[in-house]
């Protein structure tokens, strides 16, 4: 059976979905609003590293794939999946995106046809705002004409080890019908589904997963502050406790988080509690303040080791490596790296950032020099900061020319030049 399947949004969890979904024998309409991205699309641009130009110019001629604005090549689809963007607009959930997106597919929505949402967002999501939203574009009624389900997104951009294909992927439905329609797409993608019983379940076991991070990666991040002014290596204490084969899971400081999980989606839960419950999710805005302040700890940790030297920061030069929030990505959504450099900017510093995967221009001060790494760049450095370990640095150059390091990502051998977060 040749199935037409929709995937509206074509980014970091949308391109990997359309282009999984037509190597496994589906039409796919990658659908976005934005022409830029979708003419590279057609031209076999792929800008998602999981996604080669190779991959996306082989479904492209044979027709498996089909990246578009024009809202009428959705005419006629059978499975239609939401990956929008959901972020948040002054601390509460800006679910515009996926107000669009259902518009947009009621207006062609048929009888048979089934609509997930893998956007991360709050319990309840599904079923009170996307099914009436589809109900009263299509005059269709959800369970008894068409299907309706979510499924939480789990991309890991970069991971080569865990990808879609491989992944266990949650699934549910507004009914039984929803839930088997939902369960029987998703199998012809990932090697095992996980379904459960509400939708409600399933929007929550996404932001358990991120809130589960966030909150630990806060856990560390404070101790590595507290260690260091306690004269105890936190790195080697991580590697011990990490010896344990059971009760622990290691989280490993760093300059803070980025993408849209860790800082975005805790939010969504604790605006969902504050919202109905009327009471405070103390964890999670105990997480956002200690991950949030880390760039302002990298960056007093760069001006003590200025101090030290008898240096002034201001008018020295500084070389960021890395501005994606995690490596071997160029993804720069909410990366502390930016806010480093924003930082280092506003005091004064002559701040040059290398970063091999970010080819696109970023929302920092003009002022912020793109470079790439050099030896000539090292050595004209007063200090280098490791904020992305990406695997295509050369750490032996840095080791070997930078006069001094602040290694935010424990990269390299402590030692005379180089310090760790």
């Amino acid at each position: 059976m040749n199935t037409k399947v929709v995937v509206v949004g074509q980014g970091y969890v949308g391109l990997p979905v359309a282009v999984r979904a037509a190597r496994a024998g589906h039409t796919v309409i990658g659908y976005d609003v934005d022409a830029e991205r979708v003419r590279r699309l057609d031209k076999g641009d792929s800008y998602v590293e999981d996604v080669h130009d190779e991959e996306l110019a082989a479904l492209l001629q044979d027709g498996s794939y089909l990246p578009t604005t024009d809202p009428a090549d959705l005419d006629g689809f059978d499975i239609a999946v939401i990956t929008v963007p959901t972020p948040l607009r002054e601390g509460a959930p800006d679910l515009s995106h996926i107000e669009s997106a259902a518009a947009t597919l009621a207006e062609r929505l048929r009888p048979g046809a089934t609509v997930v949402l893998e956007s991360t967002t709050y319990p309840g999501t599904t079923v009170e705002l996307l099914v009436p939203l589809l109900e009263q574009g299509s005059g269709l009624t959800a369970g008894a004409d068409f299907h309706v389900g979510y499924s939480p997104e789990r991309i890991d951009p970069g991971n080569p080890l865990w990808r879609l294909e491989n992944t266990p992927k949650v699934v549910s439905g507004i009914d039984p019908a929803s839930l088997d329609a939902v369960q029987s797409f998703y199998r012809t993608l990932t090697a095992t589904t996980v379904p459960v019983r509400t939708t409600e379940i399933a929007e929550l076991s996404k932001l358990i997963e991120n809130t589960f991070r966030h909150v630990n990666i806060a856990l560390v991040n404070e101790i590595a502050m507290y260690a260091r002014e306690l004269g105890v290596d936190v790195w080697e204490a991580l590697d011990a406790a990490a010896s344990k084969p059971f009760g622990f899971m290691r989280f490993t400081p760093g300059p803070g988080v980025g993408g849209h999980c860790l800082p975005v989606d805790p939010e969504y839960l604790s605006w969902r509690v504050r919202r109905t419950l009327g009471r405070s999710f103390r964890f999670v805005e105990l997480a956002n303040h200690i991950n949030g302040q880390m760039p302002d700890h990298v960056v007093q940790r760069l001006l003590l080791a200025f101090n030290s030297r008898r240096r002034s920061l201001a008018g020295s030069r500084v070389l960021l490596l890395g501005l994606a929030y995690k490596p071997n990505t160029g993804d720069t959504r909410e990366s502390p790296a930016l806010r480093v450099a924003e930082l280092l900017l506003e005091l004064g510093a002559d701040v040059r950032a290398t970063d091999p995967y970010v080819v696109e221009e970023v929302t920092v001060d003009s002022k912020l020099v793109r470079c790439d790494l050099s030896r000539d760049e090292l050595t004209a450095a007063d200090a280098v900061v490791l904020l992305t370990d990406h695997d295509d640095f050369d750490y032996t150059l840095v080791r070997t020319h930078a006069r001094f390091v602040l290694d935010c990502r424990h990269r390299l051998p402590s030692g005379a030049g180089v310090e760790a977060l």
